[in-house]
């Protein structure tokens, strides 16, 4: 199968002033097609192709360099946009709330450190709210890494849980870069204004 750009639920302008239009624009229409070009290159004629893109993550250690971070680019972006909405923001209620207050405590803890593990994240990568065995977890993994991945845990700066994503931030520089420069924080905080917490909820 060849995998393909996923369609969004609202427009490029939808997620402004939090995430603006052009950066947008340019993310989803170069760098996630770009994600999902090379791997449907990376994977034609071989036993990949037929495979769902969890099932390539499961197993990726076996795959190519190419197959692990262009796979991993479509993966993350695919939740990335799904877990965003115009009407997003404000807090989690509900089966969600329940879980994150059994794991961290309170939200507000969840947010003081789901934000430190995005800003802490040296370079590229993403910081990830995941579901385990054992309930909710945060970790961040580097590049287009994720806790999906057959990876070494705690090896080279990857992910130190396994599990899940349920939410996820993009910290590249592409993601944020035209609108705060140089100021990840504030775009981290932005990022909190858009989240679509029922969309979070679907995946416990």
């Amino acid at each position: 199968m060849s995998f393909t750009l996923p369609t969004l639920d609202y427009a490029y302008a939808d997620l402004e002033p939090h995430i603006d239009a052009r950066t947008m624009d340019i993310h989803y229409n170069k760098h996630h097609q770009g994600y999902i070009n090379n791997l449907n290159n990376a994977i034609a004629g071989t036993p990949l192709e037929n495979k769902t893109i969890e099932e390539i993550l499961a197993n990726v250690s076996t795959a190519s360099v190419a197959v692990r971070n262009n796979g991993g680019g479509h993966y993350n972006h695919s939740l990335f946009w799904k877990i965003m909405s115009p009407t997003g923001g404000g807090q989690p209620s509900g089966a969600l709330l329940s879980a994150i207050n059994s794991a961290f405590g309170s939200f507000d803890q969840f947010k003081e450190e789901f934000s430190k593990a995005a800003a802490t994240r040296f370079g590229s990568g993403w910081a990830w709210l995941i579901k385990t065995n054992n309930g909710l977890a945060i970790t961040s993994t580097p590049n287009q890494d994720n806790p999906l991945m057959d990876l070494p845990t705690g090896q080279a700066g990857l992910a130190e849980v396994k599990g899940t994503p349920i939410l996820g931030l993009d910290v590249w520089e592409h993601a944020y870069y035209l609108n705060y420069q140089n100021r990840r924080p504030d775009y981290i905080n932005a990022f909190f204004n858009v989240i679509n917490w029922k969309e979070v909820e679907s995946g416990l």
